[in-house]
């Protein structure tokens, strides 16, 4: 039997960091992956959409040519072409791991991995061959996949999740959207971009329900503007996928309402990989669909631990490599510190982009503090104008009393690279005060970040 430091069960963006920070720190890790290295993120979520959604923005700037003095004539967008492209970029970056795993003498063992007793690890392979390995210390990062509603169960062809979105060979004339979250607004954008009419359809009063009020309203008024239908409060009840198309019934207040459409995108959020890896052989505890970890992403089970989309906590790549990096750390002996889950970024990549991190201003006030709060449009901004990006905002929360900075919550372009910055100064305690006298260049985007916080104090200059 093969015997490692460190097994490792799944390669998402959670299993490779933690892998390759173990053997930074001497340990002797494999990794168990029946697919692709990188997991859902790499080869079937964050890159290939992002490179999606960069066709979709090249094609929306050619339609807009006009709008910067420049004529172009007989453009269109060849999905099959743009879908490629997305192949290809996932499969680059997915030889980029098998390179980290080389570079760091870490065993990729291909196969689908199961606990046992005894901290080992099952292996069957695709022949059904089974393998044993042991470890003293084993990691699981099994991740998620699309969750699906029973009024809608994935067919994947008429009802598809973002798998079957990535790789679609034709742009359909009608899609619902059922979820408004990440998922579901970047698929909106790109599929409308490029020619599908779109419908959202909302079960929670507004779209990106978990961002700040006043962004999720943004958003709402810039896609209707591109004449994206949006339904909110409003949940699909059934789909009746028997004739060419679909036949979707959704629930409103006014009433119940039938939609014609020619496919259905199940965007409602993600459900965890826990079937079948031997956590109950084991005895590893679990609640609501998720493994029990204390800080450190240790189980119940001593030497066994959980990192990722499977454990308690926002299901984000950056979120599981860093509890990964943290998990490792603790197993080698040293003391990392524990991840402050509300000082996580979080960003979605449709047009205009969103980017988020900490307190939202109802959560803050509904956390006790006396906030000041701060805004700077981007219609303000002389680079957002430059840019003819002026849609949007940067909104910013403070403690009154001590200057902590609460939240920051953005809407437009290239917030998505701007947030960490929030991030950072948040990391390390920064006031509003200290923001304010920080000189940010100009012209840019990210001069709007001091601004609202100059805002917030009455101080703002530009406007």
């Amino acid at each position: 039997m093969t015997k490692y430091d460190l097994l490792v069960i799944g390669s998402g963006p959670g299993g490779y960091v933690a892998a390759i920070r173990a053997s930074q720190l001497g340990m002797k890790v494999g990794v168990i992956e029946k697919a692709e290295l990188g997991g859902i993120c790499l080869n079937w979520g964050c890159i290939p959409t992002k490179a999606l959604l960069k066709s979709a923005n090249v094609f929306e700037y050619i339609q807009h040519a006009q709008d910067y003095g420049i004529e172009v004539k007989g453009a269109s967008a060849d999905i099959k072409s743009v879908v490629k492209r997305s192949r290809d970029v996932a499969s680059g970056m997915s030889k980029g791991i098998q390179f980290l795993f080389k570079k760091n003498k870490i065993d990729h063992i291909q196969g689908f991995g199961k606990l046992k007793t005894g901290k080992k690890v099952e292996v069957t392979d695709e022949a059904g061959n089974k393998t044993d390995y042991a470890a003293p210390h084993i990691i699981l990062a099994t991740g998620g996949r699309s969750r699906e509603l029973p009024a809608m169960p994935i067919d994947g062809k008429k009802i598809i999740g973002y798998r079957e979105a990535l790789v679609m060979d034709n742009v359909p004339k009608k899609m619902v959207i059922v979820g408004s979250g990440a998922i579901g607004v970047e698929f909106a954008y790109f599929f409308h971009t490029l020619g599908a009419e779109i419908t959202i359809v909302e079960f929670l009063p507004s779209i990106v329900p978990l961002e700040d009020e006043e962004v999720s309203a943004q958003l709402g008024r810039s896609f209707k503007k591109k004449k994206v239908n949006i339904m909110t409060s409003s949940e699909v009840t059934h789909v009746d996928t028997k004739g060419k198309g679909c036949k979707v019934t959704v629930k409103t207040k006014k009433g119940e309402e039938i939609i014609d459409c020619d496919v259905v995108l199940s965007a409602v959020g993600i459900s965890t990989n826990l079937e079948g890896i031997g956590l109950e052989d084991v005895g590893i505890a679990t609640d609501k669909g998720k493994v029990i970890v204390d800080d450190y992403y240790q189980t119940n089970m001593p030497g066994i631990y959980a990192i990722g989309d499977i454990v308690k906590g926002q299901a984000l790549a950056h979120v599981a490599s860093a509890e990964g990096i943290i998990c490792v750390e603790k197993i080698n002996g040293q003391d990392p510190e524990p991840l402050d889950y509300n000082n996580i970024p979080g960003c979605t990549y449709c047009t205009p982009e969103v980017a988020s991190v900490g307190y939202t201003e109802k959560a803050a006030i509904e956390a006790g503090y006396e906030i000041k709060v701060g805004k700077f449009p981007f219609s303000a901004s002389g680079k957002a104008s430059a840019a003819g990006a002026k849609e949007g905002f940067v909104k910013v929360i403070f403690d009154a009393k001590y200057g902590e900075w609460l939240g920051a919550h953005m809407i437009g372009a290239n917030v998505t690279e701007m947030i960490a910055e929030v991030v950072a100064a948040r990391k390390l305690e920064t006031t509003g005060h200290e923001i304010i006298k920080t000189v940010h260049p100009h012209p840019t985007m990210s001069e709007a970040v001091m601004e609202a916080a100059a805002a917030a104090y009455g101080e703002v200059i530009h406007i």
